[in-house]
């Protein structure tokens, strides 16, 4: 009926009744409906919360404990925390091992096709959806859910991404062919047409195009799928843009990113920008700037959330500790409960450990696809500063050769003239001489000016440090000092360096900014023999370089230096700030 707030109310007298009869399986049950209704609301955090009391509870009915797992898998998944829904999955996995459970299997195994398809990891992705649909039965999984057609075009999706066209049309097709499609899933038959339209509009194949495109958007249109009427939009602008209508192509796009923006899908509103980045080159600049900006915040709030579930999660076990303590009156019961208990933070240590540095690779793929993209706008910017360049050349030459010969040409006559013994006309021609030569000084002045300029800010990279610094001085109280070496020729210094020098700066300010609670912060980029050195200090609290060495931050820090084949070095004691040296070769 989509009365939430009648829902929620309901849920919390079962709640209450459920704690004052101390009846945990309704309990467990009650904890499930409300991390049901979080999730229905987009508080990720307050469903796991109540996901992970549920699953405390759910420790003899398997069943259960494997569906509340899914449920917290598919929360991490939407916040991007791959690494952690891993987890989540396969130790829902592990409880129903042995026993008849198909409906929690398939959605097992088709969660995870998606979530290695979403990590590129194709091939495990064809593997997870294969056993999805081996898995389908029909007793436990009625034919109104269309699972076999959900396995059948997420197949199709993922052969889509490898480019492979042909294999991925003919699950598409398999997919429509299943019987009442249309009329027991609507939202998935409008998904596999624009799906089958994509890879015919891929292999070029023009035969029902756009028709299925334009048949596709308006089910969805009418069903009100935002995420699908975006992507649908985003197709046909790329339809278009190949068949060189431009318009078209501009104007679908322009309507993906408004709906984007509109609905606050992140993820959505850096799809359209990407692409109207290809169709609208002169804009291309501004676009990615805001693609950058964007994905920053995304991969900023994405890790904020990814810690916020380790932190509940450890909460939780933490409550659940004590809670068995208080009851256990039994001396030998507490020392095999403690021995339970170190041994349960021993494995969680362990495991928290690998998800971290699941989600620092994760972290570093992401990375590379923006490197892709800001290498893009360097090539652009390039292209224009050649053209800039090379026409300065030019007006230097016409003053040089041009302007400068005639002036000279006209100075000589007037010389020659000064041989008449009219002594009026030589004093009028020696004034006119001397505003001559004023004014050959002053074109000769400009053209060696022109020609001696060199661009300062070659493919924009001091401009986008100083854009950053701009950002610091505006959003904190602390004082900033940048120094950027002018003798440095940045068009003769790599794309991948620049790019890691600029996230370095990044992941430095806001460490400072997050735990340094500096007054001043010194940042110094300049030139040594064939080495470029970032220097950066500030006069906060410090810490302790061995133990922080751990953290993600210093690890990336670590990691791009050693990208770039450089050298880092830390010096920082707590209550005496930081120093952050960091030394790279350039050719």
């Amino acid at each position: 009926m989509n009365d939430w707030n009648g829902y929620k109310e309901t849920v919390h007298l079962v709640l209450e009744n459920s704690k004052s009869s101390k009846d945990s399986v309704n309990m467990a049950k009650a904890y499930t409906y409300l991390g049901d209704y979080y999730g229905a609301q987009a508080v990720s955090d307050s469903a796991f919360l109540y996901y992970s009391k549920a699953e405390k509870m759910y420790s003899h009915d398997n069943y259960n404990l494997a569906k509340t797992r899914l449920n917290k898998a598919l929360l991490q998944y939407s916040e991007s925390d791959f690494s952690g829904s891993e987890i989540a999955v396969f130790n829902a996995l592990r409880v129903i091992k042995g026993e008849k459970a198909n409906d929690i299997l398939y959605d097992s195994y088709n969660f995870l096709g998606v979530l290695y398809n979403e990590r590129e990891e194709y091939d495990r992705a064809v593997e997870f959806h294969t056993k999805a649909l081996a898995s389908i039965d029909n007793e436990v999984l009625p034919s109104v859910f269309q699972s076999k057609a959900t396995s059948l075009n997420n197949l199709g999706f993922v052969y889509q991404n490898m480019n492979n066209h042909k294999q991925a049309m003919s699950y598409f097709r398999q997919g429509l062919d299943q019987k009442n499609l249309l009329i027991d899933k609507p939202s998935l038959y409008a998904m596999i047409l624009d799906n089958l339209a994509y890879s015919k509009f891929k292999l070029s194949e023009s035969e029902e195009l756009p028709e299925l495109f334009y048949q596709s958007l308006k089910l969805r249109d009418s069903l009100q799928l935002t995420a699908g009427i975006i992507t649908n939009k985003i197709h046909l602008s790329e339809y278009f843009a190949s068949r060189k209508d431009t318009v078209k192509a501009v104007q679908y796009s322009k309507e993906a990113l408004t709906i984007a923006r509109s609905s606050k899908n992140s993820r959505n509103v850096l799809a359209s920008l990407k692409q109207l980045a290809v169709i609208e080159p002169k804009k291309a600049a501004v676009y990615n700037k805001q693609y950058i900006h964007i994905n920053d915040s995304l991969q900023k709030g994405e890790r904020k959330m990814g810690e916020k579930f380790l932190r509940i999660e450890y909460e939780t076990d933490k409550i659940q500790e004590e809670n068995t303590s208080l009851t256990e009156q039994n001396r030998n019961l507490v020392y095999i409960f403690s021995g339970l208990a170190m041994l349960g933070l021993f494995t969680f240590v362990i495991k928290t450990q690998k998800a971290k540095n699941r989600e620092l690779l994760f972290k570093q793929q992401q990375q590379k696809a923006n490197e892709e993209i800001y290498n893009l706008m360097i090539s652009q910017q390039n292209t224009i500063e050649g053209i800039r360049i090379k026409e300065k050349k030019r007006v230097a030459r016409e003053l040089h050769d041009g302007v400068l010969g005639r002036m000279f040409g006209v100075r000589i006559n007037l010389d020659s003239l000064n041989k008449i013994d009219d002594g009026t006309a030589v004093e009028k021609r020696n004034n006119y001489l001397t505003e001559l030569k004023s004014i050959e000084q002053d074109i000769r002045e400009i053209s060696h000016d022109l020609n001696r300029e060199k661009s300062e800010l070659i493919n924009n990279f001091v401009a986008i440090v100083d854009n950053l610094f701009e950002d610091q001085k505006k959003t904190f109280k602390s004082k900033l000092v940048s120094i950027i070496d002018s003798g440095i020729k940045w068009e003769l210094v790599s794309n991948s360096v620049k790019i890691n020098l600029y996230r370095i700066l990044q992941e430095v300010l806001q460490n400072v900014n997050k735990y340094a609670t500096a007054d001043n912060i010194k940042i110094e980029l300049k030139k040594e023999d064939d080495h470029l050195i970032l220097m950066m200090s500030d006069d906060g609290v410090g810490f302790n370089v061995k133990t922080a060495k751990k953290g993600i931050g210093l690890q990336n820090i670590f990691f791009r230096t050693n990208e770039c084949d450089g050298v880092v070095d830390i010096k920082s004691k707590k209550g005496e700030g930081t120093i952050i040296t960091i030394t790279v070769p350039i050719e």
